[in-house]
Order: C-alpha cells, then sequence, then structure tokens
C-alpha cells in the first residue's frame, strides 16, 4: 500500500473524496490544481506541479544522497523542495528528515507529520495465535538498506537459534547477489515481493524484525512489523527511532551505525527474548494522519 492510497483511506473515513493521481494527471488537470478549494498533496516528481498549484502541500519523504541518486539528481531533488517551499507548504516526514533539510540544504519546513500505515494492518488478530520463529526483512534490496552488513550477523544467530529462519521479501539490485551467495543455508528465503495482505499474514508468524538502514526516513516497515506484534532490530539512526521511543529496549533493539557484528548479533539476541505485544499506534491512523494534514491546510488559509 503506497503512502498516497493510504492518507486516502483517511480523507475518505473522515468523509471527504480523495482521488490518487500519478503526476502526469496531476499535471494534465490544469482546471482542478489552480482550484483553491481542493487541497493537493504533492509527492515525490508531482512536487515540480507546485508553482501551478494553490492550496497545495508538498511531502518530503526524505533527504537527497549524493551516493545513492547521484548529483543530478539530488540537485533535481532539492530544487523540487525549494519549489515547495516558495509556492506551497512542505512536510517531513519525520523530525529526522526535517533536521537534515533544514540544516544541510537550507530549507523550510512547516510541518513534520509522520507517515500512515494502512487500515490492513490495525485488523485485529491473536497476537499469540501462531508459533514466530523468524526474522524477516521486508524492502528493497538495495545497497542503501545495508543488508550485505547485516547478514553475517544473521548467520551466526541462526547457527545459535535452530528453530528460527531468516526471510528477506522484496526485489531490488542485491537480491540476485545475496541469494547466489546464501545457497548453503537452507534457513534463509528470499522470497520476491508480496502483497500487503501477504506482507501482514507474514509478519504475524515473525518474531524479530530487521533493517540496516542507517538513514531511513521513516519506516514504514517499521510501524508495519511493531503492529503485528514483531520485535524490531534497527541501527541506532533514522526516523524509525520516532515511531515509538518508549519501547526501545523492549521490543526495538538497536546497533550502532558501526555495524558492528557483535552489537547486531546481541540485538537479535535480546529481541529474542522480549515479550510478544501489541503498542499503541493510534497516532498513525489514516484518519489521524489525514486529520493533520487538513489542519496544516487550514492553518494556512
Amino acid at each position: 500500500m503506497t503512502f498516497a492510497q493510504a492518507l486516502a483511506e483517511g480523507f475518505t473515513a473522515l468523509k471527504i473524496e480523495a482521488l490518487v493521481k500519478t503526476p502526469r494527471e496531476i499535471v494534465t488537470d490544469l482546471a482542478t490544481l489552480r482550484d483553491p478549494t481542493v487541497l493537493k498533496i504533492l509527492s515525490t516528481t508531482a512536487v515540480f506541479a507546485a508553482p501551478f498549484a494553490r492550496n497545495a502541500i508538498c511531502i518530503a519523504h526524505g533527504f537527497p544522497r549524493a551516493d545513492v541518486q547521484g548529483w543530478i539528481k539530488l540537485f533535481a531533488i532539492w530544487f523540487s523542495y525549494k519549489l515547495a517551499n516558495k509556492f506551497s507548504r512542505l512536510v517531513a516526514v519525520s523530525d529526522y528528515v526535517a533536521v537534515h533539510l533544514r540544516s544541510i540544504f537550507n530549507l523550510k519546513i512547516d510541518s513534520v507529520i509522520h507517515n500512515p500505515l494502512s487500515v490492513e494492518f490495525f485488523t485485529p488478530f491473536d497476537v499469540t495465535g501462531s508459533d514466530r520463529n523468524y526474522i524477516t526483512f521486508v524492502g528493497r534490496m538495495h545497497v542503501v538498506k545495508n543488508l550485505q552488513k547485516i547478514m553475517p550477523a544473521v548467520q551466526r544467530f541462526l547457527e545459535a537459534r535452530p528453530q528460527y529462519k531468516a526471510c528477506f521479501i522484496g526485489d531490488g539490485e542485491l537480491r540476485d547477489t545475496l541469494r547466489y551467495s546464501m545457497t548453503h543455508e537452507p534457513r534463509i528465503e528470499f522470497t520476491g515481493s508480496k502483497d500487503t495482505q501477504d506482507v501482514r499474514d507474514f509478519l504475524r508468524a515473525t518474531k524479530i524484525f530487521i533493517s540496516g538502514c542507517e538513514t531511513e526516513a521513516l519506516g514504514i516497515a517499521y510501524m508495519e512489523a511493531l503492529s503485528q506484534g514483531c520485535s524490531i532490530v534497527m541501527p541506532a539512526s533514522g526516523g524509525g527511532l520516532e515511531i515509538a521511543p518508549e519501547l526501545i529496549g523492549k521490543n526495538i533493539f538497536l546497533f550502532s551505525p558501526s555495524f558492528d557484528i557483535f552489537e547486531i548479533q546481541a540485538a537479535l539476541f535480546s529481541a529474542s527474548e522480549a515479550d510478544v505485544s501489541l503498542p499503541e499506534l493510534a497516532d498513525y491512523t489514516p484518519t489521524s494522519v489525514a486529520a493533520k494534514y487538513l489542519k496544516l491546510s487550514a492553518c494556512s488559509d
């Protein structure tokens, strides 16, 4: 479920019609773009439409990295955010993102509004109703996720805990390389991408959700995992630290961005011993998040 679709769920629940359009569809519907009675929430490349829009809010889902996007794309992203500053309002999805955009890129952030978690992840279920014997990763298998750095600790953990398996869900540039390097590990699976409901159901069989991205803007996957009773192992960096700080040391276990194998291994062992519980995530419902965008729009009228 994309950010736009989840946010649309929230507006619909508030009895406000919400349409999800591609950037191409947005820029070709100039009448709607110029209509001040219609709130436009522009994301990714749609932010370039800000100069033509009235009553628009633009979303910064992260901050550009030269080592990931390259300098040309980095400049393009920065320029789109500058357009948002001049012609609309700019929202960051976490304080972590806001700090970088303000301090490094000299941008004004009008508000910080965390991303919504799709309603599918709020479906009631028996949190203790199934065996949890998986370490799971869900996401794009790109170098930025640092899977190659966390894999050795996962392997050591599996050697010490034979009842566990590991599953890496998603596609990306590193998937084949990682899969081929783990052919000798029968308890490590690479499944490719799954739809939202399949991911949710798999997380209900997962004890530990792991990620290695030290510059994660917020981490929808973290929220999805917590909502299904998983414990989290993650770097002590990034916007994910904002999701539920009260759970750090209880259901969220951190390791240094140095990726020390012993720290990651220790975090995995701590997570495996944590009680299964469902945290309070009411602030991340689509309705709650949509209401925050409406409030920002009203304050700016």
